[in-house]
């Protein structure tokens, strides 16, 4: 098969400086099929897809609440349900993907979230959007680690490095770009074009994959199903993620919040003891023992909290607060999107020559400095100081987009880069579900803490405990409660307590943020560059 070159020369063992070469020079030879650079052409434009889909709709969230009378916690099911769908399958579809082939799992997901996506366009109800969600988020998850799986059997290690950092570039670029894009699309078309740009992006990746990729499979590959371990992680993630979304609305002092708590951690457990006696664990745990993968892992929770969970606020403070188009939000956003387009490949090209642990470790304090920058912002910022913000925001994300993704692939075996690429991509979504449900919960604390007394001090009419509850949930994501036909006067004073308590919670959720981002600049000084574990020199053999 024409793909054994290349799977040969990706082996980490002590001979992978005689083929390391191999792939990069008869690839060319052989045509598109296989080709390491094509390839990664391929896969990044499926990646686009899943990337884009998690903060290009944070933009159309306004908009969708608007069409189809959605509450805040219909929207936030918007987000969380995607990321709880990944969150809880990807590790399962990486092994998947080292089970039956990264080709044909990534050509499964491309498809099934084209066509999630077409479906909720054509969506007429909160709950059908929410639904086709999660199919995203299924098929998504498949993708993802598969990608991540194509380019380490399609790249030499001394490659792998540049080849992870164009692929972060994407990923960030696309990420940072969805609200650039959701803006225009939300106000020239409709929030249903959010989705159905999917469709005709799907169709080309298909193509593509059809075309170019190959199949990759290490000889030691995984020839059984550890389904116990399956449900059992399964089962552990949804618990902890079910808990932290419902904690808002349950209270953290639930009975019932504390439960799914308690069932994820006995879950947990309960995986930990069988993987240690199944023959075939979905996840080895002498992968562990490698302390930078597993830094890795918890450095991608840590960043995700604070970017997607500090995100989730912002485009609602552009919109709601600064009473913004859909489109001028995004352009606001440009400084974090540009920052993050030119410093990942700049960030690849810097730890490929001096590795990943001070570049981590720097872009974690740039993100600490730029969330405690935007706890500052009040009614009355002007664009010039959010910018700044912002920048400094994308130049600390782009090094642990790309960093941190070769910290833990890198140091993976061949055998296990699917489960590899789970962990990396659940690390993210895990962590920007709890940056969702963990800042949306300091949000609606700080809320319903400072509203009453707001409201009282501002001589406002009294309002009874269900009115209370409504106005809550409106200033949560920024909105000003004001009826029709209330009088100018009384309406601006509504507009301001209603803001001013909106802003006093977002600056709370942004130092929170600030912190997770503090302590994760201690986590990344535990990296190192990818080891490409000797177990994969041994298995990465013949197709």
């Amino acid at each position: 098969m024409t793909s054994q070159t290349t799977v040969d020369a990706t082996e980490p063992g002590d001979g992978a400086s005689k083929t390391s070469a191999a792939p990069l020079e008869t690839a060319p030879g052989r045509g598109l099929r296989g080709h390491p650079w094509f390839t990664l052409v391929s896969v990044a434009i499926g990646v686009m897809m899943v990337a884009l889909d998690g903060t290009i709709v944070a933009i159309a969230n306004p908009a969708i609440a608007k069409d189809l009378g959605a509450s805040f916690a219909d929207v936030q099911w918007i987000t969380n349900a995607y990321f709880l769908a990944l969150a809880v399958t990807l590790i399962t579809a990486g092994k998947l993907g080292d089970r039956f082939g990264h080709r044909q799992t990534f050509l499964i997901g491309v498809i099934g979230f084209a066509a999630a996506s077409g479906a909720i366009g054509l969506s007429h109800s909160i709950a059908l959007v929410v639904t086709f969600r999660v199919f995203q988020g299924l098929f998504g998850a498949l993708l993802m680690p598969a990608a991540l799986g194509l380019l380490r059997a399609s790249f030499p290690a001394e490659k792998l490095n540049m080849a992870i950092g164009i692929w972060g570039m994407v990923i960030g670029a696309s990420t940072a770009g969805g609200p650039i894009l959701g803006g225009l699309l939300v106000q020239h078309v409709s929030w249903q074009s959010v989705f159905f740009i999917n469709v005709p992006v799907g169709v080309l990746a298909l193509v593509l994959g059809l075309v170019i990729l190959t199949d990759h499979r290490a000889e030691n590959a995984p020839r059984s199903f550890d389904l116990v371990g399956i449900v059992l992680l399964s089962g552990a993630m949804f618990c902890l993620v079910w808990a932290l979304i419902k904690a808002p609305a349950w209270h953290w002092g639930s009975s019932k919040t504390w439960l799914f708590i308690i069932l994820a951690v006995v879950a947990f457990v309960a995986f930990s003891l069988w993987e240690t006696k199944v023959k075939e664990p979905l996840i080895p745990l002498g992968l562990f023992r490698s302390v930078p993968l597993s830094a890795g892992v918890v450095l991608m929770v840590l960043m995700a909290i604070a970017f997607m969970g500090g995100l989730f606020f912002v485009t609602f403070y552009l919109q709601n607060v600064h009473g913004m188009s859909p489109v001028k939000a995004g352009l606001h956003l440009l400084p974090l999107t540009g920052m993050m387009i030119v410093g990942s490949p700049l960030a690849g090209a810097v730890i490929t020559k001096a590795g990943p642990r001070i570049p981590l470790a720097g872009g974690m304090v740039l993100t600490a400095v730029a969330m405690f920058g935007m706890s500052k912002l009040d009614t009355d910022t002007g664009s010039p100081v959010m910018s700044l913000w912002f920048a400094l925001l994308g130049l600390g994300l782009a090094p642990v987009m790309v960093g941190a993704t070769e910290v833990i692939v890198g140091n993976a075996p061949m055998e296990l880069s699917g489960v590899a690429g789970g962990l990396q991509q659940a690390a993210m979504q895990i962590g920007g579900s709890l940056g969702t449900a963990v800042l949306g919960a300091v949000m609606a604390s700080r809320v319903d803490s400072d509203l009453p007394g707001n409201w009282a001090d501002a001589k406002l009419p009294p309002l009874g405990p269900e009115q209370l509850d409504k106005v809550s949930e409106a200033v949560q994501v920024g909105v000003a409660p004001v009826p029709k036909g209330t009088p100018a006067p009384l309406a601006e004073t509504i507009t301001k307590v209603a803001h001013d308590t909106f802003i006093s919670g977002m600056s709370l959720a942004c130092l929170v943020a600030a912190g997770v981002a503090a302590v994760a600049v201690l986590v990344a000084l535990l990296t190192k560059r990818g080891a490409n574990a000797e177990a994969g020199g041994a298995g990465a053999g013949h197709i």
